[in-house]
């Protein structure tokens, strides 16, 4: 039996400079978890796992708030593993994410690696509000294929919207299905691991970097707004979160996790 569940996370100010967590809700396999944050004035959720998802059929979401000046980070505590689900012609699961961050508060989304198993399909949405002088740092990894098999299919898209305009709007697919070529010199180069890094910072109003390659398999583009996004495909997990540690701290990024 497919599952439906949606965690939500609300983030205030607690009136003594720091950040409170009101609204802090599990649902179904999403367990949302308080967590010692370690920047002044923030906090910190923890998403852990409390059965294997997301499965065939599934339906799950995360919806995170935060309100005017708070400074909340979210993590997982372990890759997030897409799977078949039951029978014979398992039907794709759903995972939606839903980032709300307001004026000058800043959130950064931090979860560990998204694994395509062999044999799954996950469509995965992700739609990000952000303020005018909001802050957002935002990491995706994508694992097509556990050790030693091929990839699932993957649909991911990737919507922000600052002060109401469009900033980003992506969507890649991977794995059987999806249109030819994915896998060619021209997207993965036969690689199994891709993220990207986004950072939207009013900072960058006044001194933004520059576009430019940071590797053979890696390049940040300046956005048409206070934000550059970092791409990058790897062999491996390991290899392509050193990537991306290291493009946070050329751009330092200072967050947690």
């Amino acid at each position: 039996m497919s599952v439906r569940a949606t965690a939500r996370v609300t983030a205030v100010r607690d009136g003594h400079g720091g950040t409170s967590l009101p609204v802090l809700e599990s649902a179904g396999p999403l367990a949302v978890r308080r967590t010692r944050a370690t920047l002044p004035g923030s906090a910190r959720v923890t998403v852990v796992g409390a059965m294997s998802a997301p499965l065939g059929g599934d339906r799950l979401a995360i919806e995170v708030r935060a309100e005017r000046g708070t400074r909340l980070t979210v993590d997982s505590a372990a890759a997030t593993v897409a799977l078949p689900g039951p029978g014979p012609a398992p039907r794709p699961a759903h995972y939606g994410l839903a980032l709300t961050v307001e004026e000058g508060a800043g959130l950064d989304w931090l979860p560990e690696q998204l694994i395509s198993a062999h044999g799954s399909e996950l469509r995965m949405t992700t739609r990000v509000e952000l303020a005018f002088s909001a802050r957002l740092v935002l990491r995706e990894e994508q694992i097509l294929g556990r050790h030693g098999e091929t990839t699932g299919t993957l649909h991911s898209r990737l919507t922000v919207r600052r002060a109401g305009r469009p900033l980003l709007d992506q969507q890649v697919a991977y794995g059987p299905g999806a249109p030819g070529g994915w896998d060619g010199p021209a997207v993965l180069g036969g690689h199994r691991a891709v993220g990207q890094l986004l950072v939207v910072d009013p900072a960058f109003d006044d001194v933004c970097p520059d576009s430019r390659l940071l590797g053979p398999t890696a390049a940040l583009t300046r956005l048409a707004g206070p934000a550059v996004l970092v791409t990058a495909v790897a062999a491996d997990a390991r290899a392509l979160r050193a990537v991306l540690d290291a493009a946070a701290d050329a751009l330092k990024v200072r967050a947690e996790g």
